[in-house]
């Protein structure tokens, strides 16, 4: 038994069954037994493993792509160089490596982490030593400046509600509890009017999570490029619309029950992008691209090979599986997708084609 799943327990107690949202927000950002609020969770000795952990060409490639995309905005003067929810910071490392060479681009940039663990703050601070680095709580703290902003793996994490068709509405999916234990139910069947359109495409029995803290945080990125110019690259697993149940756990690199450890384990739902895109509008959304495609467009093939001619023995074998991993189709390259948002009037970014 763990303190937050007792605190959990005697919540739905006091108020009832709580939302998947409810429940992920308490074990994810819980202030003193949330699962950011007390650990560092990525590398070998924590839950999971992202990207730029895996391979410094991954923060090379996106560093210099945003590089391009300000370039081909006439490079403005200040701009705000944003990454949501930036882990250890070794994705900005990488990327303010790769791009210090580009002449006016680190003086032009005003650099904004947006991340709410003060465990990962400290480590992003120690990655990012030598940068002047500004803090917030919620991306809608950003000053109001021409934005270039990546979000790696932020979507995923955001609480989600789930629903479950029935003959003619929807039930969500609850979280009770049951002789000391928390456990799955349904609330009683309910039109959901973000639904509405989803009756069409689904069966009853089949499910669909609607990731509501989403839309807002897209509403506002499209709403600050289209105003004010840049660009947002969001980088997670998932697909176009949601379609069954993707709610999961993670812990020690292995999948678990999402009830079992509330506050131990990270929690992580498949993103649907279409939703963001939509909520982006008037900012120009690209095609949604698988994540291999995408490096592959970058040129990572070649940066591995240049690499690689440094490389013998065990580092270059764990090169070359890098490589793999972020873009081979049965790795990562297929089930993560690539989505950027720029001006209306801009056209496509680099390695993205146009929805």
């Amino acid at each position: 038994m763990t303190a937050l799943r007792d605190a959990l327990i005697a919540r739905i107690a006091r108020t009832g069954p709580i939302s998947v949202a409810d429940y992920m927000a308490e074990c994810l950002l819980h202030p003193v037994h949330g699962y950011y609020t007390t650990r560092d969770p990525l590398g070998v000795a924590g839950d999971f493993t992202t990207a730029p952990e895996i391979s410094q060409m991954f923060g090379e490639l996106i560093g210099l792509w945003l590089a391009q995309v300000w370039m081909d905005q006439g490079a403005p003067a200040e701009f705000a160089l944003v990454e949501l929810g930036p882990g250890r910071g070794t994705l900005m490392a990488d990327a303010l490596r790769a791009t210090a060479r580009v002449p006016g681009f680190h003086n032009a940039m005003r650099l904004h982490l947006v991340e709410a663990s003060p465990t990962l703050r400290a480590r992003q601070t120690t990655a990012l030593a030598g940068h002047n680095i500004t803090f917030h709580d919620h991306p809608g703290q950003i000053p109001e400046l021409p934005l270039f902003l990546i979000a790696n793996e932020f979507f995923d994490a955001l609480p989600i509600r789930q629903f479950q068709r029935g003959p003619t509405a929807w039930h969500e999916r609850q979280i009770g509890a049951e002789d000391g234990a928390l456990i799955w139910g349904l609330a009683p069947e309910a039109p959901v009017e973000p639904l509405s359109d989803r009756l069409a495409d689904t069966t009853p029995g089949q499910i669909v999570e609607l990731n509501a803290a989403a839309l807002p945080i897209a509403q506002d990125i499209g709403r600050r490029i289209d105003g004010h110019g840049g660009a947002a690259l969001i980088i997670d697993y998932g697909d176009a619309v949601s379609i069954g149940d993707t709610f999961q756990a993670l812990q020690d690199h292995a999948a678990i029950d999402a009830l079992a450890t509330p506050g131990q384990a990270d929690l992580t739902a498949h993103v649907a992008f279409d939703p963001l895109a939509r909520a982006a509008a008037p900012a120009r959304a690209s095609s949604l691209t698988p994540q291999g495609v995408f490096l592959e467009r970058l040129g990572i093939t070649a940066r591995a090979e240049a690499l690689a001619g440094r490389l013998g023995g065990a580092a270059l074998d764990s090169h070359i599986a890098a490589h793999r991993r972020l873009t081979h189709p049965a790795e990562m390259g297929t089930l993560f997708k690539v989505l950027a948002l720029t001006p209306s009037d801009s056209p496509p970014p680099p390695g993205l084609e146009p929805a």
